[in-house]
């Protein structure tokens, strides 16, 4: 698409015209030095125009820099060549170039050149080496064509003045050259790849275009002189459109950009002064003894340069296929340090002595804990101690992959419930250490925790259930152990009188009582209405008695009433023995306690 709107751009198309009706006019029509001379100014004129608008479009100052020096040299080859003009139409004997005008072509041409060594380059180290050496050798070319076809080839025939002006010009000429060439061979260039080469080549045709014609046809015929002349400023005024449409094409980039790992215009360089060479040779008819080492000597550079672009073009290869590594592995470092750094999930590396030697972000949301202050630090003394073992196994697991339920202690002295995967990795060299994945689960196992307390405790009192009951006394199996069951005396009774809200009220200061009786290891159960019942872990005759007359007594006590004394009474049943049949202890105890309540009645 952009190369199709080049070619329908009215400007371009307009300068190809223009290098129709130029070699028409001078070759096939009246074409003359005038003619010549007006063509010349009108092109500088357009090349001020285009290196302003240049300037314009630039944003870095190198480049604005570069295309408004562009413009003050085009301008004083404008006013020179415009001299030059009026003097030929008041003088048209006149062949050569005036003083004024070169002057002012030199002065143009020296201000380009300043600039362009000015300009910054881009490299360093060896890049920068090779750079200039390539760029050398581009110049030595360069130097061979002008001295070959203008500077040489005028030494006997002209004028010391003409040679001076020869001289000084094509002086001038390579200066800028090597300017144009440290910017196309450097990374930043304020031209395109393809607009430099262009306009390189249109402004060294300036110099060498003429002889370079005559001496490829043998012709001096002025008509083709004069097109030699002219068609390299056209050519100039070429790259300088095309520069503009390919910087409003690309707004955002930079104008040179990248040239590639190597240069091929040394080579091409070489090669074009084989061919002079031969051509030279050809020209003064040499024996067969030189043109038996001139084909050695060029068939030679032809092996020694494809052997060297060969190599150049594989290393280019490879370093463009590391660089799409570096990238590819650049893209997934960040890819993965942006997971690691949202991922809710903590990941912890600890080293042989157990010291943390990576904390991922998450563990100061989990944790509390700053990642990079938590390096060195010994993470097992954030277990809790109870968690201490299952810790432990993660790192002894034969699999070498294993997971856990612990605590970790967080930065403000709670503990957090971690879902913990170990995975020893300390035979990776790239880690070096066992990896820690844990997940946050501390408001799950909380959740956890609660559905277990509903389902093995009483809602009203919060005294263990029979289910949670009947657990503890299969836990206790293969031991002896008493059960105490309880009945409340009269209170269906207060139930009935003073409402079931009174009811509980008894029913939780009963369960408070129980409670307040009991020793580690013992538990207290409500059984159901107003049963209750009490497991005893040290089953000795001295203790259940004592405890079953603490209960009568603490029972038997007044409960009060919004300021009235409210009172209940209990019957206590015992039963002692092997806590394998929870069942048959929980009916003996029940049998006891009905009896009791039967002698009470009795006695009453």
């Amino acid at each position: 698409m952009a190369h199709r709107s080049l070619l329908r751009d009215p400007v371009l198309l307009g300068i190809g015209g223009l290098t129709v009706a130029v070699v028409l006019w001078f070759l096939l029509g009246p074409g003359g030095s005038r003619s010549s001379w007006l063509i010349q100014t009108g092109l500088d004129v357009s090349l001020v125009w285009f290196s302003r608008r240049l300037a314009a479009l630039c944003v870095e100052w190198p480049a604005r820099r570069f295309w408004r020096s562009m413009a003050f040299t085009t301008l004083c080859c404008a006013l020179g060549d415009g001299y030059q003009s009026v003097l030929v139409l008041r003088h048209p004997e006149l062949t050569g170039a005036s003083i004024v005008q070169t002057g002012l072509v030199v002065l143009g041409m020296s201000t380009m050149v300043v600039t362009m060594l000015r300009h910054p380059l881009g490299a360093a180290g060896r890049q920068r080496l090779r750079l200039w050496l390539d760029a050398a050798t581009v110049l030595v070319g360069v130097a061979v064509f002008l001295w070959y076809f203008s500077i040489g080839a005028n030494l006997g025939a002209a004028s010391m003045a003409d040679r001076l002006a020869t001289a000084a010009l094509s002086a001038v000429m390579l200066v800028i050259v090597l300017g144009v060439l440290k910017l196309i061979l450097s990374d930043t260039a304020p031209f395109t790849l393809t607009a430099g080469v262009t306009g390189s080549i249109g402004t060294a045709g300036t110099a060498v275009g003429a002889s370079v014609a005559a001496g490829l046809t043998g012709d001096t015929d002025p008509g083709l002189m004069y097109v030699a002349q002219l068609i390299p400023c056209i050519l100039v005024a070429f790259s300088l459109r095309l520069q503009e449409l390919q910087t409003r094409h690309r707004p955002g980039d930079r104008p040179g950009g990248p040239r590639g790992r190597f240069s091929r215009m040394p080579y091409l360089a070489v090669i074009a002064t084989q061919i002079l060479l031969v051509a030279a040779l050809a020209g003064v008819r040499p024996d067969a003894r030189i043109w038996g080492v001139t084909a050695g000597v060029v068939i030679i550079t032809v092996l020694v340069l494809t052997r060297q672009l060969a190599a150049f073009h594989d290393n280019d290869r490879l370093l463009t296929d590391l660089d799409r590594s570096m990238l590819e592995l650049r893209d997934q470092k960040e890819w993965f340090s942006s997971l690691v750094q949202h991922a809710s999930d903590v990941t912890l590396v600890v080293d042989d002595r157990d010291a943390v030697i990576y904390a991922s972000p998450a563990a100061g949301r989990i944790l509390g804990i700053d990642p990079e202050q938590a390096l060195g630090t010994v993470l097992r003394e954030r277990v809790h101690p109870e968690d201490a073992g299952p810790f432990d196994a993660l790192t002894t697991d034969p699999t070498g992959r294993a997971s856990a339920q612990v605590r970790l202690r967080h930065t403000d002295g709670t503990y957090r419930w971690l879902d913990v995967i170990g995975a020893d990795l300390r035979g990776n060299p790239s880690v070096r250490g066992v990896v820690y994945n844990a997940r946050d689960i501390t408001e799950a196992h909380a959740l956890q925790d609660e559905l277990r307390h509903q389902a093995t405790h009483d809602a009203l009192t919060g005294l263990a259930n029979r289910a949670l009951l009947g657990e503890r006394l299969r836990r206790h199996a293969g031991r002896r152990i008493s059960v105490l069951v309880i009945d409340l005396d009269g209170f269906k009774a207060i139930n009935d009188g003073h409402g079931h809200h009174v009811g509980d009220h008894v029913l939780t200061t009963v369960a408070g009582r129980l409670t307040a009786l009991l020793r580690p290891g013992d538990l207290a159960a409500r059984l159901g209405g107003d049963e209750f019942a009490v497991l005893v872990a040290d089953p000795h005759p001295a203790r259940v008695d004592t405890l079953t007359g603490q209960i009568v007594a603490a029972l038997s006590a007044p409960i009060d009433l919004d300021g009235r004394p409210l009172r209940v009474g209990a019957s206590v049943g015992v039963a002692t023995g092997p806590a394998g049949d929870p069942d048959r202890l929980l009916r003996d105890a029940d049998a006891a306690m009905y009896r009791t309540k039967q002698h009470r009645k009795a006695a009453a």
